[in-house]
């Protein structure tokens, strides 16, 4: 079995701004933006939509659609008839998921780029001087994979469906399995905030992460020995995914996420 770290949500260079961890703790990543038919005002939290989240965030913000990918969160919309969660990869991104081998039965742990949040004079506001984070947020246990067009077809709520992809010889959707690993849970999800599933170590920059002890000399793409430095692991700015094989102590630790 392998698990897929995946890098999902604004960063540098798309939104240019953290996802918020909200004050009751939720880590709602903020799908980037993107000319796909999800706008940020159909998209909803506490009843705000994310777009009047993120104008309290930053006034300046312009973008009005997205790619909402992974959807993982079951009540950010309303839904189509049949809906289920799912994932969508193509190009470069689905290829180096392949040529690891990523099949039915693995497990993608999302992260992304957050820092803490509060209720200010009314208003979502950035904690002044909270650090940025890599959190794992999220998760979806491969069930199936869908690559022809007609099967991406029958999943038409997904951005990957859309036409101008759906034909392309690199594009695939993952829907989650029934059930994650040997728990009565759902094969997705989100988590709320908790200091285990900060990748970051206290007091350095966001991509140096402190890895658990499980990780520490694995192989793990887009990586080498040469990231691990003196005191910190510094995860690596290209590649969306990193995958490992698990073994034992590595599927225990993914289970202590849940």
């Amino acid at each position: 079995m392998k698990i897929i770290l995946s890098r999902k949500g604004f960063d540098s260079g798309y939104g240019g701004m953290p996802s918020p961890i909200l004050p009751d703790r939720t880590l709602l990543s903020m799908p980037i933006p993107s000319k796909d038919a999800v706008r940020y005002d159909e998209l909803r939290y506490g009843g705000k939509s994310y777009l009047e989240l993120l104008r309290d965030l930053k006034p300046t913000f312009k973008h009005e659609t997205c790619h909402l990918d992974p959807d993982i969160r079951d009540g950010a919309k309303e839904r189509e008839k049949g809906w289920t969660a799912a994932f969508g990869q193509e190009g470069a991104a689905l290829s180096h998921l392949l040529n690891q081998g990523v099949g039915v039965g693995d497990l993608f742990l999302f992260f992304g780029w957050f820092r803490q949040t509060e209720i200010r004079e009314g208003r979502l506001r950035f904690v002044e001087g909270a650090p940025d984070l890599h959190v794992i947020y999220g998760y979806l246990q491969i069930g199936r994979i869908l690559s022809s067009c007609d099967e991406i077809g029958a999943v038409p709520w997904h951005p990957h469906a859309d036409p101008g992809r759906r034909g392309s010889k690199r594009n695939a959707i993952f829907l989650p399995a029934e059930r994650l690993l040997d728990t009565d849970l759902p094969g997705y999800g989100v988590f709320g905030f908790d200091e285990r599933l900060v990748l970051t170590k206290k007091g350095e920059t966001r991509t140096h992460w402190e890895l658990p002890q499980c990780l520490v000399g694995k192989s793990i793409s887009y990586h080498s020995e040469k990231n691990l430095k003196d005191g910190y692991f510094q995860s690596a700015a290209r590649g969306q995914e990193f995958v490992v094989e698990a073994d034992d102590a590595i599927l225990e630790w993914a289970k202590s996420l849940l």
